[in-house]
């Protein structure tokens, strides 16, 4: 009987590397000339960043600076959902990122559809935040990656525990 092959499509984000490109945006902020005496503020609150500033320009270069640091870390700026800015004590603008977590449920159901679009011979099946694929042949499974990985889905997707 033969064994199958699998894998898991997933989303993670790592907080060690998000903190640590808010320490090097922290210090990059207390350089520039810019933002000399500014209010502005990047912090991580309970898996969401925060970031604010006096106003939308300083708050748009502020965010061109996080996310410089991000991408040098290995975070996909693809994880990040923005929310509305909206106005914030001694007039501040704020704005609200939060960090995305796992597959949500109708990108998985969009993931397992494409996959079957495929017809090859494996199963996908939605495990919580996560989806799992498997079949009898490894090159199925390559196959599967290739197109996942050409497809946009506007979600950061890794491909983990390939046996």
């Amino acid at each position: 009987m033969a064994k199958d092959n699998s894998f898991d499509i997933v989303s993670k984000t790592s907080y060690a590397e998000v903190d640590n490109a808010i320490n090097q945006t922290r210090k990059e902020l207390s350089q520039r000339f810019d933002f000399k005496g500014s209010k502005a503020l990047v912090s991580l609150h309970e898996k969401n960043l925060i970031i604010s500033a006096e106003d939308d320009t300083k708050l748009k270069n502020l965010n061109d600076v996080l996310q410089s640091k991000l991408v040098r870390r290995g975070v996909s700026l693809k994880a990040l959902n923005y929310e509305q800015k909206e106005p914030a004590a001694g007039g501040t603008v704020r704005q609200i990122i939060t960090i995305q977590q796992g597959i949500p449920q109708g990108k998985a159901k969009e993931i397992v559809k494409d996959i079957k679009k495929l017809k090859l011979k494996v199963q996908a099946s939605i495990q919580g935040d996560s989806v799992r694929v498997s079949g009898k042949k490894r090159d199925d499974l390559q196959e599967i990656i290739q197109h996942l990985k050409k497809k946009d889905y506007g979600i950061d997707m890794q491909f983990d525990n390939y046996r």
